[in-house]
């Protein structure tokens, strides 16, 4: 048997999930939304659930096999020593969602929706100016499972794509690939910028006050990666300065957002709660439930992170 505990805001459904499935040779010994401060983890040999907790007991864990989790970000788990285990992620569950956020403001800022807003409120017929997305030049930062169905729907509106990667170049609908110390390169003449890169090493930082020189004024910024590849003080500059457009930010580096930052009192930047793409339970149970399989077989792991890389 392979003593399994859950340790998620959503272990309930978690649970619920795990129960109607039947898995073979499982057994459930924990499911909490919280730490356990009591409980024996040494007995635990797989992890279900969200980083921040699991990393907060996971050096107990001495006999773990295996970590699912439930988070496409892993920044906890990769910050701790601890790496004699498998750790999966989340992957090919987001796009939709991700579609959805990112080509709602692309079309809000394109068909200048505040625009005809207020046109409405003064009572004015003549219509403000506008554009299509066609021919536009969207660059995309991490070409990877989200990055790529991102660039299938731009193709859908006639756009130009670049891809900014360090490994993936095999994308059909990015027109042009750029890697890394191709910055200003990649960032000239964008139209919009989007930015699903991993919290790594290399990209903490990455758009900083140089990076967002290269981009045009006219220039919309959207990131919904990771809120530790901007320097919110440059990006704050770039705002006021009126050096870039617009900035939409759904990932910060402290979250919640502190009440007292800037970002809030900035009139062309658009702030959301983290919820470009959540983590459902319906979406991430089936990965689970896949891996599991693949687990007790002695199969590869989908998903599979790499502590060295921290992605």
């Amino acid at each position: 048997m392979h003593n399994i505990a859950i340790l998620s805001r959503d272990s309930a459904l978690y649970q619920t999930l795990i129960q109607q499935a039947h898995l073979p040779h499982l057994r459930l010994i924990l499911v909490d939304n919280k730490i356990a401060g009591t409980f024996d983890y040494s007995q635990v040999h797989i992890l279900f659930g969200d980083p921040d907790l699991t990393a907060q007991i996971i050096s107990q864990c001495t006999q773990l096999k295996w970590l699912q989790s439930t988070w496409a970000g892993n920044t906890a788990l990769f910050a701790l020593d601890k790496t004699d285990y498998q750790l999966c992620g989340v992957k090919g569950v987001f796009q939709q969602a991700m579609q959805e956020y990112i080509f709602a403001y692309l079309l809000y800022f394109s068909r200048n929706l505040t625009g005809f807003n207020q046109a409405q409120k003064n009572k004015k017929w003549a219509a403000p100016t506008y554009q299509s997305l066609a021919g536009k030049t969207l660059g995309i930062m991490g070409v990877g499972d989200i990055g790529q169905a991102v660039a299938k729907m731009a193709k859908h509106f006639s756009m130009k794509t670049r891809g900014y990667t360090r490994t993936s170049n095999d994308c059909e609908f990015i027109d042009q690939y750029y890697t890394c110390h191709a910055e200003q390169s990649f960032a000239k003449k964008l139209d919009y910028l989007v930015c699903l890169l991993p919290q790594s090493r290399a990209t903490t930082g990455l758009i900083d006050h140089n990076f967002l020189s290269y981009l045009p004024e006219h220039c919309v910024l959207i990131n919904a990666g990771r809120g530790t590849t901007i320097i919110d003080t440059d990006l704050i500059n770039a705002l006021q300065n009126k050096a870039l457009q617009a900035a939409v930010l759904d990932v910060f580096e402290q979250e919640p957002l502190p009440e007292n930052h800037a970002y809030w009192q900035l009139g062309n930047l658009y702030v959301t709660q983290h919820t470009a793409a959540e983590s459902l339970p319906r979406d991430i149970f089936p990965l689970f439930s896949d891996n599991y399989n693949r687990f007790i077989k002695g199969q590869t792991l989908h998903n599979l992170l790499d502590f060295a890389k921290g992605y």
